[in-house]
């Protein structure tokens, strides 16, 4: 099967979508897979739409909602049928006033995307801060 410029828009909207919907726990989740697995700028491993959720919505009501990042994807490929990987860049903007500097104010980002019944989704998401 090969992949078409529809699967490449539908594979780059699904990461533009998921950096809008940054702030917003329902819709974010709502484009992940059920087992999907998110390592964030800092190293830390969530897995599990559940646990997902639950970690997003304390991270939101805390001072880590003045974090805002955007997402610069880089290139897309098709390694297999229904399977995408989109590299980007991670561009990352601090607002608290009084945190620790996070160290990097990019990193390098990969997603692993899946086509379930005609719909892409979200499978693992993880960002490697770029420190040079």
């Amino acid at each position: 099967m090969s992949t078409t410029a529809e699967q490449q828009q539908a594979v780059e909207a699904i990461v533009r979508e998921a950096d809008r919907l940054q702030s917003d726990v329902e819709g974010f989740v709502a484009l992940l897979t059920d087992d999907a697995a998110i390592v964030n700028f800092v190293g830390r491993r969530v897995a599990g739409r559940k646990q997902i959720r639950k970690v997003m919505g304390r991270a939101l009501a805390s001072p880590l909602a003045q974090v805002r990042t955007r997402t610069e994807i880089v290139d897309v490929r098709f390694p297999a049928p229904g399977v995408a990987l989109v590299n980007a860049v991670k561009h990352v903007s601090d607002g608290r006033s009084d945190a620790e500097p996070l160290g990097a104010d990019r990193g390098n980002m990969t997603f692993v995307l899946v086509e379930r019944d005609g719909v892409w989704k979200i499978a693992l998401a993880q960002t490697t801060p770029i420190v040079a």
